[in-house]
């Protein structure tokens, strides 16, 4: 018998892969390009460093008889790459191959590249699309058992950045990837779902749209697991890779500096135009993030959801910072419990990625009634406050105009563990508002006085005084009162203090708190 020379197992070799690198065959592709989405090979070209992307399981097959030749990757390209020039580990589904649904290989694939991510501490890449699990893999005692959940998605931990887009409709895999990432972005009109439309008119007799079901309107104004949305698969890509800028590789590092050219002291003019010293007029918060931070630049997170409560990546003379801030534009910046589990989703992001945190408290308190009893609100309150007197990194907070009640604390109010906090001489701190304390409190004088209006001017007169922040000053319960134009500065000197001996790394005591609330 004739051996084989190398010629022939090197065509052998070429041949395979070439079967591999064409997916799931020409008609499938072309229909990807038809619904105008990149496939999962070009969305890594995309994404990655030219030349960069080293993959891992290119010849793998279904090992389901019959499917072998008609599986390349069996369904998912990943592998180990570079963005930016900083190492990451990424993976894509593909679509062409059995709907992107999972087999047991897909899946004991997904397996070893999570855990190869966490061994070597890159950042994990998922770019997701999919059907969810195969059911002939599936079937059987042996077939379930051996295609439930990854530990590897389990246990993340938040050791390294875990960042999803879904691109495609994604039940299953793509879904539960999406909902454990530190950041997810949905490209509108796509559907993220534990299981599809037809599923579940199957299954329960219920009909409904994809839209309807897992939309971008549902996550981002009603469910909160999806952090940003895009017009398409490049724009999807585009903000992940910003999210990812912002992002140390793992725990054990500072997120990267960079330089801005934007003076750390330079003064805030613009604030006192901004920021009325009225408390009932109304102001957009995010025009006085946009003057404070380095060249008006920063990532907003969850926009659409808990809308009274902004959540920011920035940064500050170079250096990352994340930002919760009461946005009065919405029910005057009163906060529910959608503003509760977006604060604490947050807080646990900086902490475990060494992210310093800034608070601009103007919050009139949260919402009460029973809607908001229903939805757990006590409890809400106080895992929010769990999560921020746990957190380690550097904490500066800064009460712009108003602080109230409960939500003082919960905004990082004195004895909550932050570094400095401080006010603005128009902050008017206290247990209620005015006109609330007043009613409550003299609300029997009031009835009985002569003149009531006279009265309650008079008293609202005294409540303000009392309200303001010299007397928690003068007691050292604040650290100072700042000048409005100098908030900026006041930021970046104490970051340069708060960060100086460890840089901002903590303890990372919630990296193992859950990914949603």
């Amino acid at each position: 018998m004739t051996e084989p020379d190398f010629t022939t197992i090197l065509e052998d070799l070429a041949n395979r892969r070439k079967d591999a690198l064409e997916m799931g065959g020409k008609d499938k592709v072309a229909r990807q390009h038809e619904l105008g989405r990149l496939t999962a090979r070009e969305r890594i070209e995309y994404f990655v460093d030219s030349d960069s992307f080293l993959e891992m399981g290119m010849l793998n097959q279904s090992e389901f008889q019959g499917d072998e030749f008609k599986s390349p990757a069996d369904g998912l390209i990943g592998g180990v790459a570079r963005v930016n020039g900083r190492p990451v580990v990424i993976e894509a589904t593909d679509k062409t191959v059995f709907a992107g649904a999972e087999g047991s290989v897909h899946v004991r694939k997904v397996n070893k590249i999570h855990t190869y991510a966490a061994k070597r501490s890159f950042p994990l890449i998922c770019l997701a699309e999919g059907g969810g699990l195969r059911i002939p893999d599936a079937l059987g005692s042996d077939g379930i058992s051996q295609n439930l959940f990854p530990l590897s998605l389990l246990n993340h931990g938040r050791k390294t950045p875990f960042i999803t887009g879904i691109m495609g409709d994604s039940y299953g895999m793509p879904t539960w990837c999406g909902v454990s990432s530190d950041f997810t972005v949905q490209v509108k009109g796509v559907c993220m779902a534990v299981a599809g439309p037809r599923i579940l008119e199957i299954a329960t007799y219920e009909k409904i749209s994809p839209e309807e079901l897992g939309g971008w309107e549902m996550h981002a104004k009603y469910t909160g697991q999806v952090d940003a949305f895009a017009q398409n698969d490049k724009n999807c890509i585009k903000l992940m890779k910003e999210f990812l800028s912002y992002m140390p590789l793992n725990q054990s590092e500072e997120p990267p500096f960079k330089q801005t050219g934007d003076d750390p002291y330079r003064r805030v003019d613009e604030a006192l135009k901004i920021v009325p010293t009225r408390l009932r007029r109304l102001y957009n918060m995010r025009h006085l993030i946009k003057v404070i931070v380095d060249n008006g630049i920063y990532m907003e997170l969850k926009a659409d959801f808990g809308k009274a409560l902004l959540t920011c990546l920035a940064r500050m003379n170079g250096r990352v910072v994340g930002i919760i801030a009461n946005q009065p534009m919405v029910s005057a910046g009163a906060m529910g419990p959608n503003e509760a589990d977006k604060a604490t989703d947050f807080i646990c992001l900086c902490d475990s990625f060494n992210i310093p945190l800034i608070f601009l408290h103007d919050v009139p308190g949260f919402l009460v009634g029973s809607k908001a009893e229903k939805m757990k609100m006590p409890t809400k309150i106080m895992v929010w406050n769990q999560a921020l007197v746990r957190a380690s990194v550097p904490v500066i907070s800064i009460i712009i105009r108003k602080s109230t009640g409960a939500a003082y604390a919960n905004m990082s109010g004195p004895g909550m563990g932050n570094d400095f906090i401080v006010a603005w001489p128009t902050a008017d701190i206290n247990f209620t508002g005015p006109e609330v304390g007043v009613n409550v409190v003299y609300g029997a004088e009031l009835a009985n006085a002569e003149n009531a209006d006279a009265k309650r001017a008079e008293l609202l007169k005294q409540w303000a005084f009392d309200s303001s922040p010299y007397k928690a000053a003068a007691k050292n319960l604040i650290d100072d009162i700042i000048d409005p134009r100098d908030t900026r500065k006041f930021i970046c000197q104490t970051l340069e203090f708060a960060c100086h001996k460890n840089g901002s790394i903590g303890e990372h005591k919630l990296a193992d708190w859950p990914t949603g609330f």
